[in-house]
């Protein structure tokens, strides 16, 4: 598979660290455990979001999707499951680009977040991630270059020319478009709860939905591209829901996702009639 894998499309869940908020911005006198909720509610005064930074979270969930050179999806995994240590999910994420050669990344926005925060988790844990960084090598070759698509295509990027517009409605919107499923029963803003009360394989569900439809905006770029024709990625998206279908027995994530299923409304075919 290492030799016929090209692409990881991949998302990240996190959550807050508290014990390090309780320590930086209360100087210990808050109590871990009541440190987020209060952090959020001076980020909603200040910033009119209670959305916490990258850089006090941590990663618990890294779903990546395994795609081969002909765009196919192969496979999707969890990363450390069904254990889920952030430490180690960091590590095989950043081990797992070196052992499949260095697949390019496919992302929505995680140039502004999955990958800053895994790049600061592997500072937190010590892992070393040479080829990433690419200290000695050329600016624009080294594959943490803004315009570097070869090693991170971020399908955000893309769609916003680099930051020159805005992107109302994210992945949901860009999934929509499509007609695949978008949010559903969780949204992001939910995964600080769930975490807070254990819900763990919620979270890994919702991360798993949410490589799907990057997948399928992922197919979508290639067509505006010019990397495949609009019949191919067709032909690929019925392939993958069959593959769906396939896993869907032994996974709630999919069962939802099909349940949610929607296909694009082609408007070059002619519709007769009855």
């Amino acid at each position: 598979m290492a030799e016929r894998l090209a692409f990881f499309v991949f998302d990240i869940e996190s959550a807050a660290d508290a014990a390090l908020i309780a320590k930086v911005h209360y100087d210990g006198k808050v109590d871990a455990a009541d440190a987020v909720q209060k952090y959020q509610e001076e980020l909603r005064v200040t910033n009119n979001t209670d959305f916490i930074p990258y850089t006090f979270q941590i990663p618990i969930s890294v779903a990546v999707g395994k795609v081969a050179a002909d765009l196919t999806l192969l496979d999707i995994v969890l990363l450390d499951e069904p254990q889920f240590r952030p430490h180690e999910i960091c590590s095989k994420f950043w081990r797992g680009w070196t052992a499949y050669n260095h697949p390019t990344l496919v992302s929505f926005n995680g140039r502004g977040f999955d990958l800053p925060l895994l790049e600061l988790a592997a500072f937190r844990y010590g892992i070393s991630v040479p080829n990433w960084f690419a200290m000695n090598a050329k600016s624009f070759e080294q594959p943490r270059y803004r315009y570097n698509t070869r090693n991170h295509l971020d399908l955000f990027d893309v769609l916003t020319n680099f930051g020159a517009t805005r992107f109302s409605g994210g992945l949901n919107l860009a999934a929509n478009i499509l007609g695949k499923p978008g949010k559903m029963e969780i949204q992001g803003f939910m995964v600080q709860q769930l975490y807070d009360e254990g819900r763990l394989a919620e979270i890994n569900d919702y991360c798993r939905c949410d490589v799907l439809d990057t997948y399928f905006v992922f197919l979508r770029t290639m067509v505006l591209t010019g990397s495949i024709t609009l019949e191919q990625e067709q032909v690929l998206v019925t392939k993958t829901k069959e593959w769906l279908k396939t896993q869907a027995e032994n996974s709630a994530a999919y069962r939802l996702y099909l349940d949610n299923w929607g296909d694009w409304s082609n408007p070059w075919e002619e519709k007769t009639g009855g």
